[in-house]
């Protein structure tokens, strides 16, 4: 998408490539730069307005997918961005720190694995040391591997490796977020369609999502005394790294069909939201699960 066409009307049915989508499969964790097609993360389409302007930003899982637009978005908005990544995701954060420097900003890569507690409580004071201070928290890392067999199929260490990294860290690091947190801060949470409408095959992935749920909309009340707004967004099928490198085949060539616009979305199109729940223009929603689905119905 040109940059001039950006807010130009168009069918978001037909803005981007619909199933059936090429077959194709990636080792876990997946790149971005090895699908077909490549998702976009507003590359060329991103324009910020100041809106994030003197802000600083931690994100989790930003070296590609949902992460990584919301770390260009920030950081076109006018914020310094701080962001996580496993250490075989190291190409792909290479591109998220150029995209974040191209735009003005400073970058701060955090490499390490957030199934570790010592490293999570250590994100938010190395984030406050070298970019000087903490003002927007986006918890968007997850994991998840397919089970088309079912419940029986679920190993003990698959089932610990998405509760540890879906909620662990996110607990983890939230709390240690807190004494960085001021006034006007924002804690944004990475929800899916998963939480309210779960898939038989995504079943310990979707059990963290609704868990995020509640941990946002109990936070958001802990926290609100305080002038800290924490929300969430509840994706729904997101053309991201993890598709092909969790899911077989078939399900890849078929992803996103089943939403009402008939295909996926894609990484830029999550953004907008997350740049609005972090900005002023949202400073009377706190405990809010803002959907975005293509138009598959939740709460």
């Amino acid at each position: 998408m040109a940059l001039s066409d950006q807010y130009a009307p168009q069918d978001p049915a037909e803005q981007y490539p619909r199933p059936p989508l090429p077959e194709q499969t990636q080792p876990h964790p997946g790149s971005g730069e090895q699908m077909r097609p490549q998702p976009d993360h507003g590359e060329t389409s991103y324009r910020g307005s100041g809106r994030l302007t003197g802000r600083v930003a931690l994100i989790t899982g930003a070296d590609s997918g949902i992460g990584r637009a919301v770390a260009l978005a920030f950081a076109r908005e006018g914020a310094n961005v701080a962001f996580s990544y496993l250490p075989e995701e190291q190409g792909d954060a290479d591109i998220t720190t150029g995209l974040i420097e191209q735009a003005g900003r400073r970058a701060l890569p955090l490499v390490g694995d957030l199934r570790e507690e010592e490293f999570c409580t250590s994100l938010p004071e190395r984030c406050a040391a070298d970019l000087g201070g903490l003002d927007i928290l986006v918890n968007n890392a997850a994991y998840q591997m397919s089970q088309p067999d079912g419940l029986a199929a679920i190993s003990t260490e698959q089932f610990d490796r998405v509760i540890t990294t879906n909620l662990y860290g996110m607990f983890w690091l939230t709390r240690a977020a807190l004494p960085h947190l001021r006034p006007g801060a924002s804690v944004i949470n990475s929800a899916s369609v998963q939480a309210y409408k779960p898939s038989a095959h995504l079943l310990d992935y979707a059990m963290t999502k609704a868990a995020i749920v509640a941990f946002t909309q109990g936070l958001a009340q802990q926290l609100a005394p305080g002038g800290i707004r924490v929300n969430a967004v509840a994706p729904g099928p997101v053309w991201t790294p993890l598709i092909p490198a969790t899911m077989d085949e078939e399900k890849v060539a078929h992803f996103g069909e089943q939403s009402p616009m008939g295909r996926p979305a894609q990484p830029a199109e999550m953004a907008p939201a997350y740049v609005f729940l972090a900005s002023q223009e949202a400073s009377y929603i706190t405990g809010e699960v803002l959907n975005a689905t293509g138009g598959i119905p939740l709460p």
